[in-house]
């Protein structure tokens, strides 16, 4: 994913929600205090209800960055898979030789710290201006937004694993896929709830609250 430039903003767009009418206590749909729909409405949710249907043209130009994301995710999704299936099954792919196997686990690392930094560093940032969702706790709000803390949880867990397969690449343990797949679980249920929240935070209906199709084709992702 290429680290993103700033989106053309109109400061006097039409659009349901911009960054100062915004209400702080509103996340992806979901009140702070985790009421769900027992919650009193919200001027978003609220406004959300009036926004008429999107034709076919629209929704794809508000849903770019959510397919563009899921594409991402996919790759994660497989490479774990692999990973997974053999720590079930007791037994590698055939045809993968235990180096491929032992990379395949470390370049997921190193593919989800890289994909990670960019959205911290680049993507989160830009969204945050308008998105209490991907707000980090440098903002007025103080604290970090639900998917920041996925990726806290992701790496913790993802830290342990790689420093296995590293002693298993280095021949300073051998492989056991039983103790693999405990690695594994233990980030595993954070990882694939976070790659599911980040596309559906990034989905058309979310987006058209908040962002115009001309600053959504600014995104360069």
């Amino acid at each position: 994913m290429e680290a993103p430039s700033s989106p053309a903003t109109n400061e006097n767009t039409n659009e349901p929600l911009n960054e100062t009418t915004q209400p702080e206590n509103v996340t992806a749909g979901r009140s702070d205090n985790g009421a769900g729909n027992s919650a009193a409405p919200t001027p978003a949710t609220e406004e959300a209800k009036k926004l008429p249907p999107l034709t076919q043209a629209e929704f794809q130009a508000f849903n770019r960055l959510a397919e563009k994301m899921d594409y991402f995710h996919n790759h994660f999704r497989q490479t774990w898979a692999v990973l997974y299936s053999a720590c079930e099954s007791g037994r590698r792919p055939s045809g993968m030789t235990l180096k491929q196997f032992l990379s395949s686990g470390l370049d997921l690392t190193q593919y989800l710290e890289a994909h990670h930094s960019i959205e911290e560093t680049y993507l989160y940032p830009l969204l945050a201006r308008k998105m209490p969702a991907f707000r980090s706790s440098t903002s007025k709000k103080g604290e970090d937004c639900e998917l920041l803390r996925q990726h806290q949880e992701i790496h913790k867990g993802m830290d342990v694993f790689e420093a296995y397969l590293r002693e298993c690449k280095n021949r300073e343990r051998e492989l056991e896929l039983p103790v693999l797949k405990q690695k594994m679980d233990a980030w595993g249920d954070v990882l694939f709830k976070h790659l599911d929240q980040e596309v559906r935070d990034l989905g058309a209906e979310e987006m058209r609250k908040y962002w115009t199709i001309a600053e959504m084709r600014a995104f360069p992702i």
